[in-house]
């Protein structure tokens, strides 16, 4: 499906933060293949004035996702470590505008847009189109894009800009029917009119 930037499009990177790339606390499996598909977005939404923004898990030391406190995952992207930052080698724009989440130690959250700002910034900018990419798949990437449909955003799921973790088998192929059944739109940077 062929789809073009408007004067109403962002685009939404998810967590391609140090811990979740390979060698991190909590890698996906070559999460680092969707920098440079997203490198190549970037570059469409800054040559076209269009803003960026990228989340970030900002977790406590004792945050309620972690192991120790009986949550699923081993301690990743706490705040203010190597681990919690965005990759460098993602081609950000100065103006970028980065979306803390998660950072309350009694609650998760996998959406961008649970317990932040990213709604109204988006509002207040207009903005009706999301292009959404990065990772996981299955998890944060999923929650986001389900909240941008809820919220009533026309939303994009970047196919060549997404991995998964996959803890069961299947799990990304899952989510991304889902998303698609919800009323997500999948393209690829080839579907994209420049």
């Amino acid at each position: 499906m062929k789809i073009s930037l408007t004067e109403k499009s962002a685009l939404i990177i998810v967590d391609v933060q140090n811990d979740f790339l390979p060698g991190g606390a909590l890698a996906v499996p070559n999460g680092d293949a969707v920098i440079e598909p997203l490198n190549k977005y970037i570059e469409l939404f800054s040559r076209k004035k269009l803003p960026i923004f990228a989340t970030r898990d900002w977790h406590p030391e004792n945050h309620v996702s972690f192991r120790e406190r009986g949550g699923p995952w081993p301690p990743h992207c706490i705040q203010n470590t190597h681990g919690a930052m965005i990759s460098d080698k993602l081609n950000l724009p100065l103006d970028v505008k980065i979306i803390d989440k998660a950072f309350s130690p009694d609650r998760d959250s996998y959406s961008g847009f649970q317990e932040t700002v990213l709604d109204l910034e988006l509002r207040r900018l207009g903005m009706r189109r999301l292009f959404i990419g990065g990772l996981a798949t299955d998890y944060c990437v999923k929650a986001t894009v389900l909240d941008s449909l809820e919220l009533g955003f026309e939303t994009i799921l970047l196919l060549d800009a997404i991995k998964g973790v996959d803890v069961n088998p299947g799990d990304s192929e899952n989510a991304i029917r889902t998303m698609i059944l919800k009323g997500a739109i999948a393209i690829t940077l080839e579907d994209l009119i420049s």
